[in-house]
């Protein structure tokens, strides 16, 4: 098998291949159809930030597994550690026994959360599972039963974390009932939260509140300046937690270990997951000790801190420190500085936002509405040019590509976006053309 190293994409023939076509009609046959497959790409390997198909295309890849692979597929560092590990322990409950690659991490996450005071750590398997144990300890911390949440956010798919989130409809439409007491407000809006504090949230019986330090699933939108300090304040001032969901923000994405660095915020919970095992199931929440303080039997998990996912961790945040926390923040730089100079020029291309490696393009129609058919459809055309990348929010296009993404990779994903961009807003313009023709004729 020849080594996975290219920089460039190559697409060998119509996508999907003749291989990768019957992978697709014995996954429809046997998979839930709640995956949300954006496009037909049946993954066979990958290393750093390329992916090679079932029939031998290779992609450039600026998804990281939905920003997962944060140091890179396969990186080999992180896969000598999972061998090590896995050849001397690969499971012993971390909630009945005790082993040295969890307690290692605890202290490595203990000492590099901010904020003063001492932590402890509880470990879970994902994202939507560190928002549970979050919604669980607050409420039993505080003795209070609401919370207040974001329009927009995304927590996650289980019940709690299902209720905190307020992205899609989708993601609740038949789910009823909710966990009550659970308000949202408007992110980035100060004023809304106040708001709801003066009318249906009590403030003595809320329990936290809980925010992506950047929302991601929302639209990889980033707050005003002062939000996070806001809400910081407001939580000191009624006696709540302040729960920062890094769960995709997290773990190197804005090229700071965690996004809420960027303004010297220090929360009360943070949630991890995603990036933190860099393609391991793991999850963790991080609390002073002050706040970590239930009993024994009151919250567990039989894989949350398996030993072979926190040595990939602490292989993980190593490779973090050392490297790819300043690779993220300038190719980061330059990436952004790219799609800037595009959306100058573009006028269906609303706005760049972002930071680090992780950066939201979101597209708009000739009129200045948001245009998710364009957006989906540039995705797909970025595709069948050996490109990945994702959707978010009503029309954003998310980058979030491994950090260790070359300079020459990083032209290779502007070329191809640009490429894409031309050509669905020609199919665009000819669709308008044509309706405009039948419309005379009529």
């Amino acid at each position: 098998m020849t080594k996975l190293q290219h920089e460039e994409p190559r697409i060998l023939g119509p996508l999907p291949g003749p291989r990768s076509a019957r992978w697709l009609k014995r996954d429809e046959r046997v998979s839930s159809p709640s995956y949300t497959r954006m496009y037909p790409l049946v993954v066979k390997r990958a290393r750093g930030a390329m992916i090679e198909d079932m029939d031998g295309n290779r992609f450039l890849d600026f998804t990281a597994g939905i920003a997962v692979t944060n140091v890179g597929h396969s990186h080999p560092q992180v896969v000598a550690a999972i061998r090590r590990q896995a050849g001397r322990l690969i499971h012993m409950s971390g909630t009945d026994f005790y082993y040295a690659s969890q307690i290692k991490l605890a202290e490595r996450l203990a000492a590099i959360a901010p904020g003063p005071e001492p932590k402890r750590v509880f470990f879970t398997n994902s994202g939507a599972e560190s928002n549970e144990a979050a919604l669980k300890l607050a409420r039993r911390h505080t003795g209070r039963n609401r919370v207040i949440s974001f329009l927009g956010a995304f927590h996650g798919r289980t019940y709690g974390a299902m209720s905190l989130s307020g992205s899609k409809p989708i993601q609740r439409w038949g789910f009823s009932p909710l966990v009550p007491d659970i308000h949202h407000a408007r992110y980035g809006d100060l004023e809304s939260v106040r708001s709801l504090l003066n009318t249906v949230c009590p403030p003595d019986e809320l329990a936290a509140i809980f925010v992506e330090p950047i929302q991601g699933e929302g639209g990889y939108i980033v707050p005003p300046q002062d939000f996070l300090a806001g809400l910081r304040g407001i939580c000191n001032e009624h006696g709540a937690l302040l729960v920062f969901d890094e769960v995709q923000c997290g773990m190197g994405r804005t090229g700071r270990m965690f996004a809420a660095d960027h303004w010297g915020i220090a929360a009360d919970i943070v949630c991890l997951a995603k990036g933190l095992a860099n393609g391991l199931p793991l999850g963790a929440i991080i609390a002073p000790v002050s706040v970590m303080d239930w009993p024994p039997g009151s919250h567990a998990s039989t894989f949350g801190g398996n030993p072979v996912a926190c040595a990939a961790s602490l292989a993980t945040i190593a490779l973090l420190e050392r490297e790819y926390l300043a690779n993220a923040r300038e190719r980061g730089e330059q990436l952004k500085n790219g799609l800037q100079a595009l959306a100058d020029r573009d006028p269906f291309i609303r706005e760049v936002r972002g930071l680090g490696l992780m950066i939201g393009v979101e597209v708009q129609d000739p009129d200045g509405r948001v245009h998710p058919g364009l957006r989906d459809r540039v995705i797909q055309l970025a595709f069948h040019r050996g490109f990945l990348l994702l959707p978010c929010g009503p029309s954003t296009i998310r980058f979030c590509p491994p950090l260790c993404l070359t300079t020459r990779q990083v032209e290779i994903g502007l070329d191809r976006f640009t490429e894409a961009m031309a050509l669905a807003e020609e199919e665009t313009h000819n669709v308008g053309r044509h309706l405009n023709d039948l419309a005379q004729r009529v």
